[in-house]
Order: C-alpha cells, then sequence, then structure tokens
C-alpha cells in the first residue's frame, strides 16, 4: 500500500522529479553540478541515516517500541515538537534555502519515524520549520525525501516475498496499492492547501487526542 503512495508522491511531484533528472544529467554533461542535481545528492544522503537505523534497530523497535504506551508517548510528544515549530515559523520573513547541512538534519529526524507513532512526513516537516525553511519547501523536501526511502522498503518487501515462497494475493495488493495511490494523491494536494492557509494545528490537535484515546486504551 506504501508503494501506492509511492506512486502519489511521483505523479505530484512529477515536474520536481523532471528538474531533479534533468539537472543531473546536465551536471554530468558539463561536470559542474547545479541546484537541482545538488538537491538530487542532498535527498540521497538524508535518506541514509532512516536506512542504516532500519537495518540496525528493525528488531528492537518492533519488540520495544511497538505497544500501546510507546506509541501514545510518540503521537503525544511529536505532536508538542510539531506545535513549537508551527509557532516558531509563524510571521518568519526571511526563510533558509535547503543546503547540506538541512538535508542531513532533516534525514536524522526522518530516521525517528521508524517509532510507531511518529508520522514521517509530519517529523520531516517540523524539523525543516524549526531549521528555518518556509512552509512550502520543508513539505516539498518531505515527500521528496519519502520517495528513496518507501521504493527501498517496498523492494525489500518484493524481494523478501518473492525469495520466501510466500503465498501472496498480487491482485488484491495491487488493488489496495491503486485505492492507496488515489486517495493519497488527493490527500497531498488537500494538505498543502491546509499547511499553507492553517500550518500545522489541526495536525496537533488530532495528535494530541489520539494520544488521549490510546492512553485510555493502555490504561483500561
Amino acid at each position: 500500500m506504501h508503494v501506492g503512495t509511492l506512486a502519489a508522491v511521483m505523479a505530484y511531484y512529477r515536474r520536481d522529479l523532471s528538474l531533479l533528472l534533468g539537472g543531473c544529467i546536465t551536471a554530468i554533461a558539463e561536470q559542474q553540478s547545479n541546484e537541482h542535481s545538488r538537491l538530487l545528492a542532498y535527498l540521497a544522503i538524508a535518506s541514509i541515516p532512516v536506512a542504516l537505523v532500519g537495518l540496525l534497530a528493525g528488531e528492537f523497535v518492533g519488540e520495544y517500541l511497538r505497544n500501546l504506551p510507546m506509541i501514545a508517548g510518540a503521537t503525544l510528544l511529536f505532536g508538542l515538537l510539531m506545535a513549537y515549530a508551527d509557532r516558531y515559523s509563524r510571521g518568519r520573513s526571511t526563510f533558509k534555502d535547503i543546503t547540506l547541512s538541512v538535508a542531513i538534519v532533516i534525514g536524522l529526524f526522518q530516521a525517528l519515524a521508524l517509532w510507531p507513532g511518529v508520522s514521517r512526513s509530519g517529523i520531516t516537516i517540523t524539523a525543516g520549520l524549526l531549521l528555518g525553511l518556509s512552509r512550502a519547501d520543508a513539505a516539498r523536501l518531505s515527500f521528496l525525501l519519502s520517495i528513496p526511502v518507501i521504493s527501498g522498503a517496498g523492494l525489500l518487501k518484493t524481494t523478501e516475498f518473492v525469495r520466501t515462497g510466500v503465498s501472496v494475493d498480487w491482485l488484491l495488493l495491487g488493488a489496495a496499492a491503486l485505492t492507496a495511490a488515489v486517495v493519497a494523491f488527493l490527500s497531498i494536494a488537500l494538505f498543502l492547501r491546509l499547511l499553507d492557509r492553517v500550518g500545522l494545528m489541526p495536525f496537533v490537535y488530532y495528535r494530541i487526542a489520539l494520544a488521549i484515546v490510546l492512553c485510555g486504551l493502555w490504561l483500561t
């Protein structure tokens, strides 16, 4: 299903992807980096932390972090951090450009998304705002960063299915992926409009409410 969301992101940001690819080809031909080739390199470097943490700490996450109190704690903690980032970014008249250091820090924050309850897009946008990016740039970088992450995870899981010979209903998975792609494409458009107009606070309120519900389930 995440592969469906990957298709939606690539379709929505197809112009950006075209520019990145064109910039990379131009940089190779001219043997000189440009804006788009640098951004592509930043995306690759920023994807390394989550890959390393996923390989080294995957079992730890599954055993110790995938439970109600830990998920509720992550939902609340990073919801409050999101609220701080939203308030911190309001009224800012100047914004930073996307640099290598910014990309690396956002990549480190993205690795935290392996903790269940931490939204990958939420934490990367939050990091971008804290680092001085505009809402539009933070969201754009967050969604572009999802492409290598989801691609790698999807390839790994598909290879695992094929290698182990597990019986898989590929038609059912295909239908689920297609549904996810359509819903994700519409959700991206809606999310970006909300982010531009009202910021992150609606998502903060949602996370606080969800954390309360999860705590209630845990206590009962």
